[in-house]
């Protein structure tokens, strides 16, 4: 750690970056990388560095993939009130030290601390979602078939892949791998090199809390060296990719090159489409809050925002009172609502499209741009607002930033076909005190998920999932998902 590192920081927290290099887990053992190799991970608020973790290579994730089979056999067998002790006790040590991993996740992904102690409770009520209901679901199904005796039985696939992004590392973790060890399979995972230290901590507690050794592994390294290699390692029997179309693509080749079952949950250009009925401050509040929440790096977020003509100049006049009314900053300070993105990378995309779209046309509604904050380095830029022709750049591709585009509309038949005008299809929402055209127009959007008179909402047992360039291979947070980890077997016998 270096001078501008806060001084609130938990003891605890001090101590797990102390380390140097932070190791990966693999069989339960703190594990080098092969050749020696580490990485950098940096603070986005203050742009310094804040830990050396190291960096494997192919060779290193076939040992991972190893450990994680010879694991499997004991796991699968273990009775599943057995594994939901070893769960619900993963579940209880997470939530007992939440203060401690919303520090670590709010240092490395630059969130806000509030909103990462939110996501490590989501990952602790994940985790005893699937956990309670894979111990209710039987496994062993009859058939009524005449003339034979028939059943289906659901076993566990063996080891499972898991790449993650540096948007929600733990929350994603939880989504992720939660079903998979309930269901009785073994995991490696594998967190964005720009993020990986929850997960890190995660494999540090799953070990102190008795989980057998290579049940859960976790390596870090690039995309193209240890990422690649775990999407292409035959040893896997399913896998899991959150992140950008982009990189989903190769993913799902290299699956698809081992004939491995892969589940993509990808990006998205969310719509929000606003009737003139709604309490048009309370609306634009709302959706500020959700482009606001992590820098608006949020896939699923409302980017495109479709507004009633009637009430349109409202709207926009609202929605920047609200976004210059959010107070950017450290992520460690309580006063702040939006930290910064996570890298210059980001940040240089996120001005790069705010260029381009003005460029191409876009009225600068709030002109949003780089922040620079005194005392700090960091990778802050501030909300903006777009509006204009959705052909413009801006209103097409993900920007993954506090950005906005919005559009006005004259009537419900238009407002779909401008949901419905992208390549993406993951989440959208529709605002209106009439539930029926609500619930008529959330129906007609082509998108793995709507919802109405809200946004970013995701209950426990309702599917989450993508079409289009937004993902394929299956939703998560429902009970489809456990079945997901479970392969079916046919058993029959003639009379």
């Amino acid at each position: 750690m270096n001078a501008s590192t806060p001084l609130n920081l938990l003891p605890e927290v001090v101590d797990f970056l102390a380390a140097s290099p932070l190791k990966a887990v693999v069989g339960g053992r703190d594990t080098d990388a092969l050749d020696g190799g580490t990485f950098a991970t940096l603070d986005p608020g203050t742009g310094e560095h804040l830990a050396h973790v190291v960096s494997m290579q192919a060779p290193d994730i076939d040992l991972a993939v190893q450990a994680a089979a010879k694991a499997f056999p004991a796991w699968s067998a273990l009775h599943a009130n057995e594994r939901a002790v070893l769960i619900h006790r993963l579940a209880d040590a997470i939530e007992r030290r939440k203060p401690i991993i919303a520090q670590i996740e709010a240092l490395d992904a630059g969130k806000v601390v509030s909103q990462a102690q939110n996501d490590v409770q989501v990952c602790v009520d994940t985790l005893r979602y699937f956990n309670n209901m894979a111990l209710h679901v039987q496994r062993r199904t009859a058939l009524p078939v005449s003339g034979h005796d028939a059943w289906t039985m659901r076993h566990a696939w063996g080891p499972c892949g898991f790449i993650f992004p540096w948007n929600f590392p733990f929350l994603l973790i939880g989504w992720g791998v939660s079903p998979a060890l309930a269901a009785g399979n073994t995991v490696v995972i594998k967190p964005a090199e720009d993020t990986p230290l929850s997960a890190l901590y995660l494999a540090h507690i799953a070990r102190e809390i008795g989980f057998p050794d290579g049940v859960i592994n976790v390596v870090t390294g690039t995309g193209p060296s240890a990422g690649a290699a775990l999407a292409a390692h035959p040893g896997l029997k399913r896998f899991s990719f959150t992140g950008s179309p982009e990189v989903g693509r190769l993913v799902g080749a290299a699956c698809g090159n081992n004939l491995t079952p892969c589940k993509l949950e990808l990006g998205g250009k969310g719509a929000a489409v606003v009737f003139d009925d709604v309490d048009v401050e309370e609306t634009a509040r709302r959706l500020a809050v959700a482009i606001t929440t992590h820098a608006g790096q949020v896939c699923c977020d409302a980017t495109r925002w479709l507004v009633h003509e009637r009430i349109y100049d409202r709207f926009v006049s609202a929605s920047v009172t609200c976004l210059e009314q959010i107070t950017v900053g450290y992520q460690m300070d309580s006063a702040s609502q939006m930290g910064p993105v996570v890298n210059a990378k980001q940040k240089a995309r996120v001005l790069g499209y705010l260029e381009r779209g003005r460029e191409e046309g876009a009225r600068m509604l709030l002109p949003g741009g780089a922040l620079d904050l005194p005392g700090r380095g960091g990778f802050y830029v501030k909300p903006a607002l777009m509006a204009g022709s959705l052909s413009n750049i801006a209103a097409r591709e993900e920007i993954f930033g506090p950005v906005a585009y919005l559009a006005p509309f004259k009537d419900e038949r238009q407002a779909v076909d401008m949901a419905n005008a992208t390549d993406y299809g993951l989440a959208n929402s529709v605002w209106s005190a009439d539930l029926k055209r609500a619930s008529r127009v959330a129906e007609c959007m082509v998108a793995g998920n709507s919802w109405i008179n809200a946004h970013n909402v995701f209950p426990h047992g309702v599917p989450y999932g993508g079409v289009n360039r937004s993902g394929a291979g299956g939703g998560v947070n429902s009970p489809e998902t456990l079945f997901d980890y479970w392969r079916s077997q046919s058993v029959v016998r003639p009379h």
